[in-house]
């Protein structure tokens, strides 16, 4: 009886990229933490401005998870992005808001991870200019629908223009158009764009991993775009009742020492301090993983067995 012959792989469907160990995982997770950090705490000394009603402002450094999320695993970068800014700027600056902080959490976690998967391959700047904006677009409107439910729910007093109550609308839609135009791109979409491709294929193999294949993307709805969609719809519930949480009752964990009050400005080496240490000790870990690695797979060679 003839053994049938093996079927053919279906060319239609792009293969997976490589999974990482957990040794990866962590390194992506912590770099992503770390200097999407240090990016936080540069923000607190950039000038502020007002016009009218209407704050103009960075509220973060956008290209850095950008760039993080493009080069590596969008997913633990997204994770550990957004818990850079609550480790080393919140807490360790003294403006931690409790459960409130769950909020920004989750919805930067969401527009980190769409932005990273949008990116195919890391030296196309088109990719990387929609994802700056993406990061942006996403964190804000999901952060001014918060805004507005607190109002009509009541757990919150709106900030009105006298004499038009209907001003809030505006007021939201006013302030997301300038962080899209400042955060998004100005300090998201064009460094990103500047630097993802000078580093994409010079930075991974310094940590132990190789570079995105644009054959084989990250794709946003791995088990399917119904399952994502459902994902990100209760993220943003959950965002949303932790601020409303929040409000009733009454900053729930808020930690908020007067520490910048008190020493100034200087305290902000503080946090910069620990997240570079952090860093530091990271990329020696990462280092020495590698090396001992190459080091195993040499001696295997020699001793004929063949890397493991």
């Amino acid at each position: 009886m003839a053994t049938p012959a093996p079927r053919p792989p279906d060319v239609r469907e792009p293969s997976r990229p490589p999974a990482l160990n957990s040794g990866q995982k962590l390194m992506v997770f912590v770099l992503s933490m770390t200097l999407f950090g240090l990016a936080n705490i540069i923000t607190e000394v950039l000038p502020e401005g007002r016009l009218g009603p209407v704050e103009l402002s960075v509220s973060y450094l956008a290209f850095v998870p950008v760039v993080m999320a493009s080069l590596f695993h969008p997913l633990y970068a997204a994770l550990g992005a957004p818990l850079g800014e609550i480790v080393f700027v919140d807490l360790l600056m003294g403006d931690f808001s409790g459960i409130g902080e769950l909020e920004g959490y989750l919805q930067m976690f969401l527009g980190v991870y769409i932005a990273g998967c949008l990116v195919r391959d890391p030296r196309r700047r088109g990719q990387l200019f929609l994802a700056g904006v993406t990061v942006v677009f996403v964190d804000k409107l999901l952060s001014a629908v918060v805004d507005i439910g607190k109002v009509m729910v009541g757990v919150e007093d709106a900030e009105f223009v006298p004499g038009l109550p209907e001003s809030i609308l505006l007021l939201e839609a006013v302030g997301f158009t300038t962080e899209l135009v400042i955060s998004g791109i100005l300090f998201g979409a064009l460094p990103a764009m500047a630097l993802a491709p000078r580093l994409y294929g010079r930075i991974e193999p310094l940590l132990g991993l190789a570079p995105r294949d644009p054959a084989r993307p990250h794709t946003l709805a791995e088990r399917g775009t119904g399952a994502f969609l459902l994902l990100a719809l209760v993220l943003a519930f959950v965002s949303m009742i932790a601020a409303f949480t929040s409000e009733i009752f009454d900053n729930f964990g808020v930690w908020q020492p007067d520490f910048i009050d008190r020493y100034g400005q200087r305290f902000l080496w503080i946090g910069a301090s620990a997240a570079a240490i952090v860093l530091a000790a990271a990329v020696m870990a990462v280092r020495f993983v590698v090396h001992s690695r190459r080091e195993r797979a040499a001696q295997d060679v020699r001793d004929g067995e063949g890397p493991r």
